[in-house]
């Protein structure tokens, strides 16, 4: 679809510099805009490529000023990347979707499925699993018995949710996704470990996106809790029993240990690791390839393995280079100081 530099302005409430009939029918990368694309600006690393841009429409922030002549029409915005995530879903909504249950799905005849909804080939509905509303299920996805899905629900290729799991509303899975495998538990017993049956499940509350490949364990009893907004990357492990707070958000190659519980409005880097039965305080943010093996109170900014205050990362990260120097100019003044105390007059 088409449309002008007025409609879209007019649609994000923006002010427009240029020419307000320019038209674009397609999205593009600031620094690989095209004639009748739309580009955005808020990161300003970026800020060179404005001026040689060919993209014919680029959102800006509304501080922006231009240091030179700019042959794209600007819209000013409160927040570019915000504005341009708006125009997106729009042109996602518009994308024709498909509907109705392909030849060679499975469907258990004990299954109830909301209306509205795609299964596509090769798809496996279990006995006595509710699926809602809207609910896209690409091919290749196993749902489990007595599975529950909520409305507006996407699941691409490959996602499998095992027995007993919770899906809310508005939820999107990626491929690769394991939802409720066995979580890692055995008692060990005259040198042989047994294995300990994972007999609950997991529950993901709205509004929750897990990335491709990752995978969440269902808990021995009660469940693994994912909380509202939550929003993980890809490659992310979280094991069985931990509850993760809402609006928490996570980066790739997470790994979380057993009954860990983590805070409202987190942000882990990529490559955490947290150890297990610990807690992670709300709105804590923790640096990529951080270890975290106690707990941390509420709004802690820590990195590193063990993990510290960040601050203290930082300058300890300047200081590590020079250890070198600083241990050879050590060894320097210990013999200076053995030195003159030779020289020293003996009681």
């Amino acid at each position: 679809m088409t449309f002008t530099a007025k409609q879209i302005a007019d649609f994000l409430k923006g002010e427009i510099i240029g020419n307000p009939d320019i038209e674009v029918d397609n999205f593009a990368k600031i620094e690989e805009g095209k004639p009748r694309t739309i580009a955005f600006l808020s990161n300003p690393k970026y800020t060179h490529y404005i001026y040689e841009t060919k993209a014919d429409i680029v959102l800006v922030n509304n501080d922006f000023i231009a240091d030179k002549p700019i042959s794209a029409t600007l819209i000013k915005v409160p927040d570019a990347y915000a504005a341009l995530a708006s125009l997106l879903e729009i042109a996602n909504n518009v994308t024709p979707k498909k509907t109705g249950i392909e030849e060679m799905s499975f469907v258990s005849p004990s299954a109830t499925l909301g209306e509205n909804i795609y299964v596509g080939a090769f798809a496996y509905i279990g006995d006595k699993a509710q699926v809602g509303e809207n609910v896209k299920i690409y091919p290749q996805v196993y749902i489990g018995e007595n599975v529950k899905i909520g409305n507006n629900v996407l699941i691409y290729s490959g996602v499998k949710i095992y027995h007993n799991c919770v899906i809310g509303d508005n939820c999107i899975l990626h491929s690769g996704v394991i939802i409720g495998a066995d979580g890692f538990g055995y008692s060990q017993q005259e040198g042989i470990y047994h294995k300990i049956q994972q007999i609950g499940n997991v529950v993901l509350e709205e509004n929750v996106e897990v990335g491709a490949n990752t995978t969440i364990d269902r808990a021995v009893l009660g469940s693994t809790i994912i909380r509202k907004g939550v929003k993980l990357d890809n490659l992310i492990q979280i094991a069985h029993n931990c509850d993760i707070g809402q609006n928490t958000v996570m980066a790739a190659q997470v790994g979380i240990a057993g009954s860990t519980k983590i805070g409202e409005n987190c942000v882990l880097g990529g490559q955490v690791g947290i150890g297990g039965h610990i807690t992670i305080g709300s709105k804590s943010q923790i640096g990529a390839q951080s270890g975290i093996i106690s707990n941390t109170p509420e709004g802690s900014e820590i990195m590193g393995s063990p993990a510290y205050p960040i601050k203290n990362y930082f300058k300890s990260s300047i200081i590590i280079p020079k250890l070198p120097d600083i241990y050879r100019q050590i060894n320097t003044l210990e013999k200076e100081i053995n030195e003159l105390k030779k020289q020293l007059p003996k009681e």
